[in-house]
């Protein structure tokens, strides 16, 4: 049975930065266990979303209804929204629900400031936009664990800035445990540096 990857979807969400991500956990290839993920979209009701890059997505799931036991995942994509109100905060409150359940959470760009006026960047290691970013959210108190890189994995949790999707899937691949060390390695030398040795290596996995 597949795995289920679940992508929070709204408006104005980036559209560009979970992609990479998304693509390759559910297409199965070079993975260590053929068959890949099943992605299912959650909104926060049943209605129509669009997102940044002007595309309408019908959520396959409302996020009243989505529980950390039946994901492998939950992927918070960065959005205006996050920085415009409170109106994603649901989200953030089901991160926290999935962290303490022990189900991994990724979040990029705008969803880490969500999840930093959450409290849940506190702790953990983690990474954003710049760290001044996250130090402007009401209640952060995690510069501290704030690392200046790529991405950042910590226990359950994938953080990155909204310049590196592909160190986000990186990371996201790495927790999710869905390469080999080298396949993962190779990965991310052809997608992020256009190393044409590290297709021979996909090839051969």
């Amino acid at each position: 049975m597949k795995g289920i990857i679940h992508h929070a979807v709204y408006d104005t969400l980036a559209d560009w930065e979970t992609g990479h991500a998304t693509a390759h956990l559910r297409s199965g290839a070079y993975h260590r266990e053929p068959g890949g993920y099943d992605v299912v979209t959650v909104g926060l009701t049943a209605d129509p979303v669009v997102t940044m890059g002007g595309a309408r997505i019908t959520p396959g799931l409302t996020l009243d209804r989505l529980t950390p036991g039946d994901s492998a995942l939950l992927i918070l994509p960065g959005a205006a929204l996050w920085d415009e109100g409170d109106a994603l905060v649901p989200f953030a409150r089901k991160a926290r629900e999935f962290l303490e359940a022990g189900v991994p959470v990724a979040a990029i760009c705008g969803a880490t400031a969500g999840l930093a006026r959450e409290g849940l960047l506190d702790d953990r290691d983690h990474t954003s936009g710049a760290l001044q970013y996250l130090e402007a959210q009401e209640g952060y108190a995690g510069a501290k664990r704030y690392l200046d890189r790529d991405a950042v994995l910590d226990g359950d949790l994938v953080t990155a800035g909204p310049t590196e999707p592909v160190a986000f899937a990186r990371e996201v691949f790495r927790r999710l445990d869905v390469f080999r060390p080298d396949v993962l390695d190779a990965w991310y030398r052809l997608f992020a540096r256009s190393d044409a040795a590290a297709y021979e290596v996909l090839m051969s996995a």
